[in-house]
């Protein structure tokens, strides 16, 4: 059925503004989500009809659907489970993040076979659902902002429903390079480029990403790239043709929200939880990092970096405290189980090989904890961010903007946060663990004053393209 108010925006992603929770009298309560996104749609203000398109993802989401408790401005798709799982475990999660992170063991995986076929089809049906939706609740020339690589087939099977509409694509991973790209087979890499190129304006969070973008339209379809001028990121802008089609690519680097950290960051609950941790560490120097357990975060070899520093830098051992905090991650796939084993196992062997009665070298809390994260913000003298590849990692932005002192960020080359981080960084190669060791040393050793001074840039540069300043440019660019 038609909606019978129809939006002039429209956003469409995975996860939805609000999710629900059954409690246990079987009443349904709503929670509202946060993050970039939220923020970013608030941005538009309410004189703008708008619509957020979702997937339903818990069963109080299915059952808030059915029983029409969602807000107006919300569309929330009672997707089959199966169908849901398929997709994002399966195609999303298994299988996309997999290629565009690089994390594939590749003598034994990725095998595509019959059980891929099946998941493939799955994220076929997803994004059609959401296509159709969009389509059924879009105004005459409506502006549809399409988020992620759960959706890439969207943008493509939208245009073919609704050739009226401004279509734009944001992709918030890194691009795998044509190379790897390839590993996808042959049909399913030319699908998910053309699906994105269904859109008037594909966006990425770095040149880079959306260099590799364009490297793998050339590639894999044949498609004619230009690049021409300076643009956004300070690369080339790039547009791409491929049957009859010409999308725009757009660089928009997601910064933190400074307001929004710096008052959260004060509230009593942090307080607590810093003065707990001030207690624990003593008046030792401190390394912090807060990461999902997620493969492409190289918590395993942030640890053995530490491990590195305290065998070769003994003047550290009882005057310094690895904070790690490692939250829960897509643990109903055994990868992510495995690898939070593996965390646990490291960060027990550092303290079993280093720590005495008064001293434990690594403090790891793998319970998610925000309010404990923000404290450990404010505490750090060390901020470690080694990914082996990640898009953005708001991490490295958000711990300089807290930091009660000054804080020096030691950043992997690899973080999409390396573009406009990187000179006021020590930056390293995350796979270099005794580099990464020497690395750390020098943050630890370096001059208060130099350390200010560069935590106070690192800042700036953070928040220069807040959450709903990030969004409303893709909308203006866009509209």
């Amino acid at each position: 059925m038609v909606d019978p108010s129809p939006a002039r925006v429209l956003l469409a992603s995975n996860r939805g503004p609000v999710s629900f929770t059954v409690e246990d009298d079987g009443t349904l309560t709503p929670r509202r989500g946060g993050g970039g996104l939220v923020s970013g749609l608030s941005a538009i203000g309410d004189e703008v009809d708008s619509v957020w398109v979702c997937a339903a993802l818990s069963e109080g989401d299915r059952a808030a659907t059915r029983q029409g408790l969602t807000d107006p401005s919300v569309r929330m798709l009672d997707i089959d489970p199966g169908t849901f799982a398929r997709a994002y475990n399966g195609i999303a999660n298994s299988t996309l993040w997999f290629v565009h992170h690089l994390i594939y063991n590749t003598p034994t995986t990725p095998v595509f076979g019959a059980s891929f076929r099946r998941e493939w089809a799955s994220y076929e049906a997803y994004n059609t659902a959401f296509a159709q939706a969009l389509a059924e609740s879009a105004a005459p020339g409506a502006t549809v902002l399409v988020q992620d690589y759960h959706l890439s087939l969207t943008p493509r099977l939208l245009r073919e429903l609704r050739p009226d509409l401004r279509i734009g694509h944001f992709s918030h991973t890194p691009w795998a390079p044509p190379d790897y790209y390839r590993l996808l087979p042959d049909d399913v890499a030319a699908d998910v480029l053309t699906g994105i190129l269904g859109a008037d304006r594909a966006g990425f969070l770095t040149q880079r990403w959306a260099g590799a973008f364009a490297d793998c339209c050339e590639a894999v379809l044949g498609a004619r790239v230009e690049r021409r001028g300076a643009g956004g990121g300070g690369g080339s802008e790039i547009t791409v043709t491929h049957a009859g089609r010409t999308t725009r690519l757009g660089v928009h680097p997601l910064g933190a929200d400074g307001d929004f950290l710096r008052e959260r960051s004060h509230r009593s609950d942090v307080d607590s939880r810093l003065a707990a941790l001030r207690e624990a560490v003593g008046d030792r120097r401190t390394i912090v990092r807060v990461d999902r357990t997620e493969l492409s975060k190289n918590i395993v070899r942030g640890l053995h970096a530490y491990r590195q520093l305290l065998r070769d830098r003994p003047e550290w051992l009882e005057r310094v405290v690895h904070i790690a905090f490692a939250y829960p991650s897509r643990h109903d796939l055994p990868e992510y189980r495995e690898y939070t084993a593996s965390v646990l196992r490291t960060a027990q062997e550092i303290n079993d090989e280093f720590g005495t009665a008064a001293w434990q070298p690594v403090m790891l809390h793998v319970d998610d904890d925000f309010a404990r994260s923000l404290a450990a913000y404010r505490l750090a003298d060390v901020a470690l961010v080694n990914p082996i590849r990640d898009g953005m990692n708001l991490v490295a932005k958000e711990i300089p903007v807290v930091s009660d002192e000054g804080c020096a960020l030691v950043l992997s080359r690899e973080a999409g946060a390396f573009d406009e981080l990187g000179g006021d960084a020590l930056v390293v190669n995350p796979y270099d663990v005794i580099a990464t060791a020497e690395a750390l040393h020098e943050a630890l050793s370096m001059d208060p004053q130099e350390r200010a001074d560069r935590c106070k840039r690192l800042a700036a540069a953070a928040t220069a393209l807040p959450p709903s300043a990030w969004f409303l440019e893709q909308y203006r660019a866009l509209s």
